[in-house]
């Protein structure tokens, strides 16, 4: 029986919480051939609980970044020799731990390294700052004893490629899953969409690398300096989260009428909003994949998305895209002016990125190529 363990103490919310959760899954399925027993490093079990899995709980105060690389560099070298031999060691958030065995692998979801910041950022959300300057030296740290490097784009892989000296062929390109859902049954409609109104919305967190002032500023300037009335902008922040979404609600919550501050939105409600809105706006400054793109896509309905290279990678194959400069609010209302009015000429079908092998689109394709 080989082991494989997967160390993932840092993912416990979100996004990475799901590769987590997807990851356990498939594993907890391919422990029941009896051929492999399967060990996960994890924060707390019950977040991705799953039968045939071993779990070891390490769990640390939060932000406190040199206990987390004590437990990446001391800790898990620990625990690598009383699970020994190990044949295959998967980490899945971007460090690569000081560990012995035969197959090292690490997942890397974390584009911070690609993150242009502004100075405000260091009052607005200094742990992103951080993760700007110092993600890329985490990567670096044991890079080339891996036998594969994961990540979820063709950009990213080329990248590594020139920033690490990698090789294409132990660069696994692997995308993240995705079910694309309709409008849940039993969802009313808001009575705000009900209106004849053009509707934008802007679903993410209100981290400051989300960029919705962007659209706050392309929303006033088609109010204020253009005269549009007819439009709303829906952008899924409520004002008291952190400093960050405070100022966007001090700035624009009351200034701009057309904007509407909806707060987080549960996934049936977000579908609602995907199936009412007439356009989705992505301005975000950094992303490894961008989902809400995805998932707005099923809509076949009109996307304004920033103009960097994992929307573009994303967006490929997507009907009515039309890209714009995130820094520029400017750009962005023409764009959305013309929407307003009924003009989606300027709308395009951007092509797909060919992804050269090896490439993974399931857990299962996945670890066929790690175990064997």
């Amino acid at each position: 029986m080989k082991t494989i363990v997967v160390s993932a103490v840092n993912l416990k919310v979100g996004g990475t919480l799901t590769i987590l959760r997807g990851c356990l899954q498939y594993l907890s399925e391919l422990a029941e051939t009896g051929a492999y027993r399967i060990v996960a490093l994890i924060y707390r079990k019950e977040l991705a609980l799953f039968p045939n899995i071993e779990y070891i709980e390490m769990q640390w105060p939060k932000k406190n970044w040199g206990f987390r690389l004590w437990c990446e560099y001391v800790t898990m070298k620990k625990y690598a020799n009383q699970l020994s031999p190990v044949y295959l060691w998967l980490s899945l958030h971007d460090a690569t731990p000081n560990v012995v065995a035969e197959r090292r692998v690490v997942y890397c979801h974390n584009s911070f390294p690609y993150y242009k910041w502004k100075l405000r950022e260091w009052w607005f959300a200094p742990k992103i700052v951080l993760f700007a300057l110092f993600t890329k030296y985490i990567y670096r740290k044991n890079m080339d004893k891996n036998k594969y490097v994961v990540v979820q784009q063709e950009w990213m892989k080329q990248d590594f490629i020139h920033s690490f000296g990698l090789k294409e062929k132990s660069i696994i390109v692997a995308p993240p899953p995705v079910i694309l859902k309709n409008q849940p049954d039993g969802i009313a409609e808001p009575d705000h969409t009900a209106q004849c109104d053009y509707s934008f919305l802007y679903a993410a967190a209100p981290d400051s690398h989300k960029n919705f002032e962007c659209i706050c500023q392309a929303a006033k300037i088609l109010e204020e300096k253009k005269g549009i009335s007819n439009f709303k902008v829906y952008i899924t922040v409520k004002g008291n989260e952190n400093r960050y979404a405070g100022w966007l609600f001090r700035k624009w919550g009351k200034a701009v009428n057309q904007l509407h501050f909806t707060g987080y939105l549960d996934k049936p409600s977000l579908y609602a909003f995907y199936h009412r809105c007439h356009c989705l706006i992505f301005p975000s400054k950094v992303e490894t994949w961008g989902l809400p793109i995805t998932e707005f896509s099923a809509y076949k309905k009109p996307m304004l998305l920033a103009d960097l290279p994992y929307a573009r990678e994303t967006a490929g194959g997507c009907s009515k895209v039309a890209f714009f400069n995130p820094d520029d609010p400017n750009e962005l209302a023409v764009k959305m002016k013309r929407l307003i009015q009924g003009d989606d000429s300027f709308l395009t079908t951007p092509e797909e990125t060919i992804i050269p092998p090896p490439v993974a689109r399931s857990w299962q394709e996945l670890f066929d190529i790690l175990l064997t």
